[in-house]
């Protein structure tokens, strides 16, 4: 049979490993409920700036190149073939100088054809002239005629009438002489009317065919200047570039020979963000950067729409040109757009693209950690930041890239 034993008292050991137990219990709720561990940043790798208050000159940059004020491009007149180059890209011409000599014999052929066209026309206009001034006389001519017939016709009517009231004369010989008077007072004023109608007629003919002797005029002259072109001048004082034809080498028209450029007036071309271009307007002070030296210049034209996000600004060139300043060097330049003053501001932060809200880490504790702050942001510069709210003088912030601490409003400083 079972035997019924006594419960065993709770001794010392239990009561601890109870205790213990509950101290786990406690701890790991005590912990959960603690913040994680702030992320810890190296000092080195930031970059720290102050937000101070004073004026602040707003800029602008982008990069460019310098190009001539004036291009005269020299492009082909009409398809020829390259004979000879008497002067190659780099030298010094003059105005008129001659630079490259080409041919094509079926220009000069259209060129004799067309001027064999203008003689013809003026032939035909000398012959037109000499017929209408011929028909002109040879009508007059007939009118005197007609006049005189009238002038006899109408005498011998009245005379017929007049011994008609004597009976000298029967009335049929009388109604004869009328009408031959009618007949020659008709005539008479046809023949006027011819004569009239020559005289109008003669202008408008004469200047059809003067009309067409101009038009063919100016194609003959059009030829002689294509076929002038063969003989390439440089158009202006200035340095030859781009002559890049060879001997022999066909060159249809249209094709672009070759460019003077003078050196010494040259202007600055900025490709500017679109982002920062819309304030820039013309007469705005610049500052280009050759790497040899500053030069100063204004704004002189805005380009109204954006390639790949950058606006073109050309700049003109104030100064004298450092040494070294060549068309197509590599240049950069910065636009003063205006002056903000006594503004809160601080160095641009890198991530951020503009003006609006924005989350910067702040420094506290002596810079030994740093909490992200809720900041407005207002008109930028090149490297300057205009501070609206969230920030006060003497405040400090990191500048640098803190995308990788999104998820984190604290980090430590080391």
């Amino acid at each position: 049979m079972d035997i019924v034993r006594a419960p065993q008292k709770k001794t010392g050991r239990n009561i601890a490993i109870g205790a213990g137990a509950a101290v786990v219990i406690l701890a790991t709720i005590a912990l959960s409920k603690l913040d994680p561990a702030s992320p810890t940043v190296q000092r080195v790798a930031i970059l720290i700036d102050s937000v101070t208050q004073s004026d602040v000159i707003r800029e602008v940059r982008g990069p460019g190149t310098l190009v001539p004020v004036n291009i005269h491009w020299i492009t082909a007149q009409a398809s020829a073939r390259v004979e000879r180059k008497s002067s190659e890209s780099g030298e010094k011409v003059s105005a008129g100088q001659t630079l490259l000599v080409m041919s094509n014999p079926d220009l000069q052929i259209q060129t004799m054809q067309a001027e064999q066209q203008v003689r013809e026309a003026q032939v035909s206009l000398l012959n037109l002239r000499t017929n209408l001034r011929s028909s002109i006389l040879s009508q007059e001519g007939v009118v005197a005629q007609s006049r005189t017939t009238f002038v006899a016709a109408t005498q011998e009517a009245l005379a017929a009438d007049s011994l008609q009231k004597r009976n000298l004369m029967s009335v049929f010989e009388v109604a004869n002489k009328k009408a031959q008077a009618e007949e020659a007072t008709t005539r008479f004023r046809v023949e006027r009317e011819r004569l009239e109608l020559l005289k109008s007629a003669i202008d408008s003919q004469i200047a059809t065919q003067t009309a067409q002797v101009t038009q063919l005029e100016a194609i003959a002259e059009r030829q002689r200047n294509r076929l002038g072109s063969l003989s390439v001048r440089a158009p202006e004082n200035g340095v030859l570039q781009d002559l890049n034809l060879q001997l022999g080498q066909w060159v249809p028209e249209g094709t672009t020979l070759a460019k003077v450029v003078q050196p010494g007036k040259l202007k600055a071309v900025l490709r500017i963000p679109e982002s920062q271009a819309k304030d820039v307007v013309i007469g705005q002070g610049a500052t280009v950067d050759t790497r040899n030296g500053l030069v100063q210049g204004h704004v002189i034209r805005k380009d109204p729409s954006a390639i790949q996000g950058t606006v073109t600004i050309d700049v003109s060139l104030d100064g004298p040109l450092p040494a070294g300043a060549v068309p197509d060097l590599s240049v950069d330049g910065t636009i003063q757009i205006e002056r903000l003053v006594n503004v809160l501001h601080t160095g641009r932060p890198a991530f951020s693209a503009g003006t609006g809200p924005v989350g910067l880490f702040k420094l506290i504790d002596g810079g030994a950690a740093a909490i992200r702050v809720p900041v407005q942001l207002g008109r930028t510069s090149v490297n300057t930041v205009e501070i609206l709210s969230g920030l006060v003088v003497g405040d400090q912030v990191i500048l640098s890239d803190m995308t990788q601490y999104a998820a984190v409003d604290r980090v430590r400083i080391k």
